[in-house]
């Protein structure tokens, strides 16, 4: 095979519409834009503006809050915990707490906590301490014979 002879799959690429090419090409003189009017004429953005209407974005009613001191955990979830426990990056016999998950590189960063939830199959008995967990995550991480602290009471739900 040479450079020459390699060609792509025919259908895999398509010529690119040229508009404005004269009238033998279907697309010619105003190029497809129709005649006269704002869309026919160059350097016109016309997104949600209604001629002077109130936009619809501004005529629906706002909804909700978003408050601004609310905390953000990372998540865990306990079937992660065991894979890195099976994968030896995390010591079962040792407690297992927040600076830990980051040094294993199971969480990126602490943001307000870090919360467990119970996706996943737990199996490895371990001592975890966090900010917080779901009530299913404790009961799943007592089930296998560990125990899990919550170090803030206000973040267990």
């Amino acid at each position: 095979m040479k450079l020459n002879e390699l060609s792509d799959n025919p259908g895999a690429t398509k010529k690119r519409k040229r508009v404005g090419r004269g009238p033998g090409s279907g697309m010619g003189k105003t190029g497809g834009r129709g005649i006269k009017g704002q869309k026919s004429r160059s350097g016109v953005a016309i997104n949600g503006y209604e001629g002077g209407q109130m936009p619809l974005y501004q005529r629906l009613p706002k909804r909700g809050f978003n408050k601004p001191n609310r905390k953000a955990f990372a998540v865990v979830n306990l079937g992660l915990i065991q894979k890195f426990v099976d994968a030896k990056k995390l010591d079962a016999s040792a407690p297992i707490t927040e600076d830990t998950l980051i040094e294993s590189g199971l969480v990126r960063r602490k943001l307000d906590g870090i919360r467990v939830l119970a996706k996943g199959d737990l199996s490895a008995k371990l001592t975890l301490e966090v900010t917080g967990a779901s009530k299913s995550a404790i009961d799943a991480v007592e089930k296998a014979g560990g125990s899990l602290t919550v170090t803030n009471a206000a973040a267990a739900e």
